[in-house]
């Protein structure tokens, strides 16, 4: 009798920005693999890497999957061939595929992992630790999809969030989506608080619908499957389409910003948070973002807030001495700027008292006193009275001691939105009834 083979398989970079889409060849392999009665021990993993990469295509997401199997080796070149036809390679796509069996995923792996959400990993260090490890590997192109796809069987899940993801049919690809805003709206309101960031009330935009040529017609993230597989009975559009598939993700999480930021390790284009002093006045510049810097540990850092976020207001009312803590990614520095944090998130711990002096007041005659000249005090024009100096009055501040995110128009798919605040989804059970997949009939 066969041994029972447990089979994780990882890839990313599958897409360019002309089409095609990673989680859609994702689909396509449960697919293939759920009809011919292939086990699966988990939903498909759907991990957002370090959103700063330059070269990313969209959401920067790779894709796992843990299958149970009896022959493997079929099953892979199953894989290899769907990996061929439904890569973009043609437009830029550089995918990679890794194959790893076991049933517990090592220490090495969580690492890389963590590392891939924060930071710049050379294709070349995924080379080696492939090598290292002894995984099976298959890429095209220079190779760069293998980073994703370690990491994506490596990640170790402290939060997680869901998201479903239902797909068009091949003659729709490119073409216009069409639904219902009031669809989408009444979907938000009865599914709060188990989905999250599907409408932007603010600017009346909807937050599910991709704007790209891809597969993907919309996507819904939330807490839980019975909410999920709820909202695609309420969303309303004349378009039939093909199926959905629901992903175990760390949209929503936030988990790219837990990374301490220094001088050390503050490179480009790495994500994480820093806390600190802000050291000068706010500075608006043209187009309406605001510059500003903090000391943290005896270094000084310039942070960017830029107008699209809705948070420039806010960073504007900082004055020297207040205490922050701030998260965002790393810009590389240019010839007429330093290296600066483009910040996703400003976290008021401490507000200085925001003071002014004046001349004092004549309390007999309620009047502004009128000063006598330098050092020589001040006098009150109708009765003569004097005093010796200005008077400090507290002006009240326009921020608060909170969290200031961006509009939700601006969140990336990293972003922990406020309603997810505190909330911690430790465990969604697995449950091969449950509807996670589902190709819709003719």
């Amino acid at each position: 009798m066969e041994k029972e083979t447990i089979l994780n398989v990882g890839f990313d970079d599958t897409d360019s920005p002309k089409g095609m889409c990673t989680t859609f060849l994702a689909y396509k392999i449960v697919d293939s693999l759920q009809k011919q009665k292939i086990e699966f021990l988990d939903f498909p993993r759907l991990i957002r890497f370090n959103p700063n990469i330059p070269w990313k295509t969209r959401g920067n997401g790779a894709v796992s999957f843990k299958i149970k199997t009896k022959a493997p080796s079929k099953i892979k070149n199953q894989i290899k061939n769907l990996v061929s036809k439904y890569s973009d390679i043609k437009n830029g796509a550089n995918p990679g595929l890794v194959f790893f069996e076991s049933d517990t995923i090592p220490i090495q792996f969580t690492k890389f992992s963590k590392l891939a959400l924060w930071q710049l990993i050379n294709r070349n260090n995924a080379k080696t630790f492939a090598k290292r490890n002894n995984l099976e590997i298959y890429y095209q192109g220079n190779g760069q999809g293998l980073v994703g796809a370690i990491g994506a069987i490596g990640y170790d899940f402290d939060d997680h969030t869901l998201e479903l993801l239902s797909y068009r049919k091949k003659s729709k690809f490119g073409t216009e989506r069409k639904i219902s805003i009031k669809s989408v709206k009444d979907m938000q309101e009865k599914t709060f608080p188990n989905t999250f960031n599907s409408f932007d009330t603010k600017k009346g935009r909807i937050m599910i619908t991709p704007h790209g040529p891809d597969p993907v017609f919309y996507g819904v993230r939330g807490e839980n499957v019975d909410s999920l597989v709820y909202a695609t009975k309420i969303l309303k559009t004349t378009e039939k389409l093909d199926g959905y598939m629901i992903f175990k993700s760390n949209q929503g999480t936030g988990d790219h910003l837990e990374n301490e930021l220094n001088f050390e390790n503050m490179k480009p284009y790495a994500s994480g948070k820093i806390s600190g002093v802000v050291s000068n006045m706010p500075k608006i510049v043209k187009g309406g973002h605001v510059f500003f810097k903090i000391i943290s540990k005896n270094h000084e850092f310039w942070c960017g807030v830029y107008k699209p976020t809705g948070m420039t207001t806010i960073a504007s009312h900082l004055l020297k001495g207040d205490e922050i803590c701030v998260g965002g990614g790393v810009r590389k520095a240019s010839k007429n700027f330093p290296r600066i944090i483009n910040l996703e998130f400003v976290d008021v711990i401490s507000l200085v008292k925001n003071t002014t002096l004046s001349n004092p007041e004549c309390k007999k005659c309620n009047k502004k006193m009128k000063s006598k000249g330098l050092n020589q005090g001040f006098q009150c024009i109708r009765c003569g009275k004097k005093s010796s100096k200005k008077i400090s009055t507290e002006i009240s501040r326009e921020i608060k001691k909170q969290l200031y995110l961006p509009i939700i128009s601006a969140h990336r798919h990293l972003t922990r939105p406020l309603q997810r605040i505190g909330t911690v989804n430790k465990s969604s059970k697995f449950d091969k009834s449950i509807s996670w997949f589902c190709v819709y009939g003719k």
